[in-house]
């Protein structure tokens, strides 16, 4: 019986968001807040952890108004799409450490990073990097 062992099994589409091998991309899961309106949370989204007195360690995306007596301080990045709905908090896989395309990466619509965002990250282990055109 001959069998076909070199054969095409599915193709990969490459959309830029690690721009590079170091530091090595490392993921880890974490808690997003549940939603006032459901939404999709795309890959490449840079969330931040909920701390202080009225925090609870959960994720929002980065630009969100923080509560009363909540810090919201960038955290990581979103390894992949996800649905996040209004009822309950949903698990996440996201990159916690590696380097990263700016122009590939989303935060909430009426927000811009700021130079203190880029360091927090880069305190963690995220830096952020364009792709070399080599």
């Amino acid at each position: 019986m001959a069998r076909n062992l070199n054969r095409m099994v599915d193709t990969m589409t490459y959309d830029g968001l690690i721009s590079g091998l170091t530091p090595e991309a490392k993921v880890k899961g974490v808690t997003i807040r549940k939603l006032g309106t459901a939404a999709t949370l795309v890959r490449g989204t840079i969330l931040a952890k909920s701390s202080g007195t009225g925090g609870d360690g959960k994720f929002v995306v980065l630009g969100t108004t923080a509560g009363s007596n909540e810090t919201l301080t960038a955290d990581c990045i979103l390894a992949d799409d996800i649905e996040v709905g209004t009822a309950a908090d949903v698990n996440a896989a996201v990159y916690d450490m590696g380097c990263f395309d700016p122009e590939k990466l989303t935060v909430a619509s009426s927000y811009t990073i700021t130079e203190a965002d880029k360091d927090v990250l880069r305190e963690r282990g995220i830096y952020l990097a364009a792709k070399s055109a080599n």
